[in-house]
């Protein structure tokens, strides 16, 4: 499948995940800023597809992660973001939400399997409620350690002050 394929509106996400379910694929979702790539989303993303057939991620727009991480980020916009995470072969579809959260395209979408990264517990996940009450999943992986894109802001913005 070609990257902008994997690149897809509400509607589209929603008859595409529906088309999986038809044909008895467990479909994975997760969300998330993805501002830089670095290896530990690499990692976290190659494992999360390793717990269904699919995996669809939800991606935070550019508005929403300003609200959430401050007037400077994103680093990247939301075209570079959905551009880059579509490379990916273990990932499925990209789908951008405006929103804080990701709760309504959760509950639009109905994937059978949610997945976080390990700062969060079941408890604290947006979503988890509505995927468990609907019979499905939630799973919590475990970061790689040492990689974060804070630390690499921070990196860059450290060897601009010594130039």
């Amino acid at each position: 499948m070609s990257i902008s394929n994997k690149i897809l509106d509400w509607n589209s996400a929603k008859e595409k995940v529906n088309q999986w379910k038809n044909q008895n694929f467990k479909v994975v979702f997760t969300n998330g800023c993805f501002d830089i790539i670095h290896p530990g989303h690499v990692d976290y993303l190659e494992k999360a597809k390793r717990l269904g057939d699919k995996l669809v991620i939800g991606l935070n727009s550019d508005h929403s992660i300003k609200i959430l991480k401050g007037a400077t980020r994103p680093i990247n916009d939301a075209s570079y973001r959905q551009t880059i995470l579509s490379a990916f072969e273990f990932v499925d579809a990209v789908v951008l939400f405006e929103e804080e959260t990701p709760l309504n395209l959760i509950q639009e979408l109905k994937p059978d399997i949610l997945v976080k990264g390990g700062d969060y517990t079941v408890e604290n996940i947006v979503g988890a409620k509505e995927i468990i009450r609907n019979g499905g999943k939630v799973e919590i992986i475990s970061f790689l350690e040492g990689y974060s894109s804070t630390k690499v802001i921070t990196k860059i913005q450290n060897l601009r002050r010594k130039s």
